[in-house]
């Protein structure tokens, strides 16, 4: 895949190498040089034949553009992949030429790739899963009981704790690792079928050669080809497409609490971060942008990938390449929106004083429904509600704040008076008061998620392709 220069800038570096070309093609010549010796191992071609096709996979020996353009006409990456092989071997030796891809047909070795492909995805998504949850986490230990406003319908609502709120993003995160870890491990299987999934070819020895072959490339052994059942691959999407909408949420929530006016979060700066070109003052907060616009594009994928399942007979026509080019499409924008988060999550700034200030800004009416209760205890719910209802009417004409308004009323009507002392009333006014019950939900529930992620990052099932592993060997 050609890194465009918006797909680029709404990616990273690491998912645009994963799906580049010459990892596709590289991860294609894997699978034919484990097939040749599969084979070999089980004598349906010679173990000469086998070393010499096994010597020349290597896509630093091949004009892999030359060849990804020569795709389109030839309906498939395969077909002149294959030809360029088998031309390669035959320059060393001429009998090992007529061996190369024995057997095996275009989208065996187009989709076994893919898959290997995408098991790199997955590791550096596990990966960065891992570091954003991490950060999450700590985020919550610092500033958990930190009284904050909750909003519905983006309207001030009560006063919760940022512990919280952040239970609501971290939530979303580890569940969706364990279900993207689940719906990885289903889908990253061998694909080999031959020409229409019986593996005629290779006769008895056909079990054998694929047992053998899963070994080699360390993928899962299906009990047969798949070549038109997509099912595990769309639900691996999906639940990439699941976890790119939980983190555009919290890009939302960032986004949104990083607003001038409202100033209880903040990214990081410095470093030519989240600039403006125009007015020096701006502090864009630019991951949260970069993870809403992956949230944006991949629903888009996602249903893309669903159509592409009707897929005809025994192969499909049209929708398995459309399937190939929307996976790495969808890789490419969920890896960008996590690693945007990631990144940046460990420093994000948190205005404790502000989220305060904009508490009190309120005049009181968000502690209205708790003064009503209190009252409703003493006078009934619909009296109550009635009355509140009344004093946040009068707090907002005058512009006072309600805590003043309802002390007033108490002080002046005698069926009131005594029903609620002074003290008793401040006390419902008192933002770290109002924040204890959220705090007390909050605590037992990112203690289990610490808990349930530590457990995650101790068993990272993809790490021997993880990037630092490449990088390493």
């Amino acid at each position: 895949m050609s890194a465009l220069v918006f797909e680029s800038f709404l990616s990273t570096a690491e998912a645009i190498a994963t799906f580049s070309e010459t990892a596709v093609v590289q991860a294609m010549l894997d699978f034919e040089a484990a097939l040749a010796h599969a084979q070999a191992d089980e004598g349906v071609i010679p173990a000469r034949a086998a070393a010499a096709i096994a010597g020349v996979c290597k896509a630093e020996l091949f004009d892999v553009p030359a060849i990804v353009a020569a795709s389109g006409r030839a309906g498939s990456l395969a077909i002149p992949l294959v030809k360029k092989l088998t031309e390669t071997v035959g320059l060393f030796d001429a009998e090992a030429a007529g061996y190369v891809h024995w057997g095996s047909t275009s989208q065996d070795v187009i989709d076994t790739a893919l898959v290997m492909v995408t098991r790199r995805s997955l590791a550096l998504m596990d990966r960065d899963l891992c570091t954003l949850i991490a950060a999450l986490l700590e985020l919550a230990q610092r500033h958990g009981d930190a009284p904050v406003l909750g909003r519905t319908l983006l309207q001030p609502a009560q006063v919760v704790s940022l512990g919280f709120k952040l239970v609501g993003w971290i939530a979303p995160l580890v569940r969706g690792q364990q279900r993207l870890r689940n719906a990885g491990r289903a889908a990253l299987r061998l694909q080999l079928g031959g020409a229409v999934g019986t593996l005629a070819v290779m006769g008895d020895k056909a079990d054998a050669v694929a047992r053998r072959l899963a070994e080699l490339l360390e993928l899962a052994l299906p009990p047969g080809a798949w070549h038109t059942q997509r099912d595990e691959m769309a639900a691996l999407a999906c639940e990439i497409g699941v976890l790119t909408g939980s983190l555009g949420k919290i890009a939302r929530d960032i986004s949104l609490m990083a607003q001038g006016e409202v100033g209880e979060l903040a990214e990081p700066a410095g470093s030519g971060r989240g600039g403006s070109s125009a007015m020096p003052h701006k502090r864009n907060p630019v991951a949260a942008m970069l993870a809403l616009a992956g949230a944006m594009r991949a629903p888009h994928r996602v249903s893309a990938l669903l159509a592409a399942m009707t897929q005809e007979h025994e192969r499909g026509l049209g929708n398995w390449q459309a399937e190939l080019a929307e996976t790495v499409g969808l890789h490419v924008a969920a890896h960008g929106a996590l690693k945007s988060l990631a990144d940046v999550a460990g420093a994000l700034q948190v205005d404790a004083p502000r989220m305060l200030r904009n508490i009190d800004a309120l005049q009181g009416l968000v502690f209205a429904e708790a003064v009503s209760m209190r009252l409703a205890q003493r006078i009934g719910k619909a009296r109550a509600h009635a009355l509140l209802e009344q004093l946040s009417q009068q707090t907002v004409a005058s512009g006072g704040h309600l805590r003043e308004v309802t002390l007033a009323a108490l002080r002046s009507d005698d069926a009131l008076s005594g029903q609620l002392s002074a003290d008793e009333v401040s006390a419902l006014f008192d933002p770290a008061r109002a924040a204890q019950r959220a705090i007390e939900v909050a605590r037992p529930q990112l203690a289990a998620l610490a808990d349930a992620a530590l457990a995650l990052r101790e068993h990272p099932p993809w790490t021997a392709w993880s990037a630092e592993a490449g990088a390493a060997t």
